[in-house]
């Protein structure tokens, strides 16, 4: 292997070395600052609540549907961090789901816009489906930090080629031919991965200032019977 190479094979583990550690930094986050706040409310609500006993039987009513209230939002909370870390997403609920879920996720901080357009009538095997959302989600997040945009969209939809999912922006964007060495440079590394390993056909169309579209197509021609046939997508 060339010492080229090799350094940039150097620099790539490196980056998704650091990337996992800013996962992990970010789910600690979620898990303190979001539903740890939440079970300590709780715990304060049980504190009231046993003084309450103590002093006003009849009063206990209100106090318990305070805290069932609390608790409904802890649960909302884990349920959606759940969703957020499991990678059988796609599984569990399907792509549109899935996608909307993600887009709902980035949309709650993003100042732009940001919107999902999906195809209802896309059917599309169970590990294509998954490599799609993998690519769409790495996509949505090199749009959201890296490109400055203030619209993104992300559209799935069936075509001439096959199904095809694209995620536009109208950023600053880059050029995709030279080598870029931040933490964009990997998500591009990432997103041919899954493209690579499912069959996907892949590109990045890109220039400064004009924005980016990455596209992924799934060639359901390749399928029998019915194109759009397929598992539960």
């Amino acid at each position: 292997m060339a010492i080229e190479e090799q350094r940039s094979l150097a620099n790539l583990l490196v980056s998704v070395m650091h990337a996992r550690e800013q996962d992990g930094e970010r789910v600690s986050r979620i898990l303190h600052d979001d539903v740890g706040q939440v079970l300590s409310a709780i715990g304060l609500q049980l504190d009231l609540l046993r003084m309450d006993l103590n002093e006003n039987v009849a009063g206990c009513s209100r106090r318990i549907l305070d805290i069932q209230k609390v608790l409904e939002q802890a649960v909302t909370q884990v349920r959606d961090l759940s969703y957020e870390l499991n990678p059988s997403i796609v599984q569990r609920t399907g792509l549109q789901f899935a996608l909307d879920r993600l887009v709902g996720r980035y949309r709650k901080d993003f100042p732009g816009f940001i919107r999902l357009m999906f195809d209802s009538s896309v059917r599309l095997p169970l590990d294509t489906a998954t490599a799609l959302y993998k690519i769409g989600e790495q996509a949505l997040e090199n749009a959201v930090q890296h490109s400055g945009a203030a619209r993104i969209e992300v559209v799935v939809k069936p075509g001439k080629q096959g199904v095809a999912l694209e995620v536009r922006d109208d950023g600053a964007g880059f050029s995709p031919g030279r080598q870029v060495e931040d933490a964009r440079g990997l998500g591009l590394h990432l997103m041919r991965y899954h493209a690579t390993h499912s069959g996907l056909r892949f590109s990045v169309a890109s220039a400064p200032e004009k924005g980016t579209i990455v596209k992924a197509i799934f060639r359901t021609a390749n399928l029998p019977g019915n194109p759009a046939a397929g598992s539960r997508g």
